[in-house]
């Protein structure tokens, strides 16, 4: 999102506080008592986007303890429509457990047992929209979005996250990661534009991450 430089510094600056505050910020958030590892900006977009899209299925890389995908399996309960399928490395036993989500383990989020698991529970569905969110590294977000594009349906969107590191601008020291492969996937595959209006709140991980599948 375009906005004068001074502003600009200033998002940036508390961007970078919050992200390196961990311990009391991002990685102390709950929801509803389950660790949830996000912005509160991005928190309130992905539920607009869900209001509007009224996706059926949320496919979801990278569960960690599973607080995203209650957060959308309560906006689906308020919605009386849509799950979530969350696909992680490993099951866990301490993950919430609802009606509206599946989750999937694999060796990886891109190995081939991950989507004999995936296709059949799309079955049925028109409405598909991705949050990739596992491994930050480029060469697995760009495997990542080449596998997943096919998933999301036109109109909906695929969300790459935390594309803010590598000084984007959090994190600099990370090296090549999710905004780097952002901007290569978009200039390879015009189905996909970056959605700046995603952005409106100012301060998100996911810079340039909200790509909107137009056709």
């Amino acid at each position: 999102m375009k906005i004068p430089p001074l502003q600009r510094f200033a998002v940036d600056l508390f961007a970078n506080i919050y992200y390196d505050s961990a311990p009391t910020t991002w990685d102390n958030m709950s929801w509803l008592g389950v660790p949830c590892q996000k912005f509160p900006s991005d928190l309130w977009i992905y539920q607009e986007i869900v209001f509007e899209k009224r996706p059926d299925v949320v496919i979801e890389t990278g569960t960690l303890h599973g607080g995203s995908a209650l957060y959308l399996a309560n906006l689906f309960d308020i919605l009386g429509h849509g799950r979530v399928i969350s696909i992680d490395l490993q099951l866990r036993d301490d993950r919430p457990q609802h009606p509206r989500i599946h989750y999937i383990s694999g060796f990886s989020s891109t190995a081939p047992e991950v989507f004999q698991q995936l296709e059949p529970l799309l079955e049925g569905t028109s409405q598909r929209m991705v949050i990739l969110d596992s491994d930050h590294r480029k060469p697995h977000v760009d495997e990542e979005l080449l596998i997943y594009r096919k998933y999301v349906t036109p109109g909906q969107y695929l969300v790459v996250e935390d594309s803010s590191i590598n000084g984007h601008p959090l994190s600099c020291q990370f090296g090549p990661g999710p905004f780097e492969s952002i901007q290569e996937f978009v200039k390879a595959d015009d189905r996909f534009v970056i959605d700046l209006s995603r952005e409106k709140l100012l301060v998100t991980a996911n810079k340039d991450g909200f790509l909107l599948r137009v056709k």
